[in-house]
């Protein structure tokens, strides 16, 4: 790795006199920005367009009824490894909520477009929502005393912790030692978190609706899946726009490398937690289910698929129950193609 990707970068000052807004000289990190967010001058149009996908999302936890009717479900409906499941599937959403709410700003520190700042903060403020959820999600359908087995769930099972362990510290590597290559890696951790380690425990999820288990869960999960397929595809043109300014920081070994470990981890884990007694759910689907979208994520970022023999998704019923939110849904399970730049977007960010 080149020795300059190991020295210190410092971020972004709050306010910078000296600074150049002009679009001339914006780049989506190491640039030289005053600090204004100036957002009628805008180079990545692709962040106009999904700040509209983004703050057309608005939701709230709260107004998501039949959580007492999941309550009943989850005690007379649910097998007992369904339960296990649900508990611990919830538990690592939580924390992957948890620790992008409060890592994202420390991110964006670094980026020195205002555009993509914006959406930076959008997704901070969505990440807080989905811990709402997940808080009411529990508030309504388990106890007190399950509510801190499924927050804490990793101090028992060493596998769910060694996760939690992976994830956090290449974030604190970032933050300790803030470097174009920790930067490189925490910009793909991000872009892995949000593309694939909450999709297999969704896919359950979608599964006990399929069979007509806790529709409420299901519906606050396809909230909760839309807002991440916007944030997926948000850190999927940040890491294009570093390959094409900054190709001494992006680094393909190291993404692919990092991804071969998300999935190895991805399926470890949800075979370890889902285990071969929910119906539709086993160690096959789960891998070719993970393969496959793992091949999904890379088109995004122009990568060529690390699993070639990963041609389908082996969970047909997923396609039907999505919340495909119109065209968009499709849109960003396959490509970012339609976020490139064009001229007729500048202007207005009404459109």
């Amino acid at each position: 790795m080149p020795l300059q990707q190991n020295l210190l970068i410092q971020a972004n000052p709050l306010f910078n006199p000296m600074g150049n807004d002009d679009l001339d000289f914006r780049t989506i990190i190491k640039g030289s920005t005053t600090g204004l967010f100036n957002l009628n001058a805008v180079k990545y149009s692709w962040a106009k367009s999904l700040y509209q996908v983004m703050v057309g999302n608005f939701w709230l936890p709260e107004k998501v009824s039949g959580l007492k009717d999941d309550q009943r479900d989850f005690h007379s409906a649910l097998t007992p490894e369904e339960q296990r499941a649900y508990k611990g599937i919830l538990s690592f959403l939580i924390f992957l909520d948890s620790i992008q709410t409060v890592n994202l700003p420390h991110l964006s520190d670094f980026v020195t477009a205002p555009e993509v700042n914006l959406l930076i903060s959008i997704q901070a403020y969505q990440e807080a929502i989905h811990s709402q959820a997940y808080a009411t999600i529990l508030e309504s359908v388990v106890s007190a005393e399950e509510r801190d087995e499924i927050y804490y769930f990793w101090r028992s099972d060493s596998i769910l912790l060694e996760r939690n362990k992976y994830i956090g510290s290449i974030y604190q590597d970032f933050i300790d030692s803030p470097s174009d290559s920790n930067l490189f890696r925490s910009l793909v951790a991000n872009f892995l978190l949000e593309g694939i380690y909450f999709y297999n425990g969704f896919a359950f999820f979608d599964t006990l609706v399929d069979m007509m288990k806790m529709p409420a869960t299901g519906r606050m999960i396809a909230y909760i899946r839309r807002d991440e397929l916007t944030h997926v595809t948000l850190f999927a043109n940040i890491l294009r726009e570093i390959k094409r300014e900054f190709p001494e920081v992006y680094n393909e070994a190291v993404l692919i490398e990092m991804t071969k470990t998300a999935v190895e981890q991805e399926i470890l884990w949800s075979n370890h937690i889902l285990g071969s007694k929910i119906m539709g759910i086993n160690g096959e689907t789960t891998d070719g289910y993970t393969r496959w979208l793992c091949n999904q994520r890379m088109a995004m970022i122009g990568v060529n698929p690390i699993y070639p023999e990963a041609i389908t998704n082996p969970y047909k019923h997923l396609d039907r129950l999505q919340d495909t939110n119109g065209d968009k849904g499709n849109f960003f399970e396959t490509t970012v193609i339609n976020y490139t730049q064009s001229s007729s977007m500048k202007g207005s960010w009404d459109f």
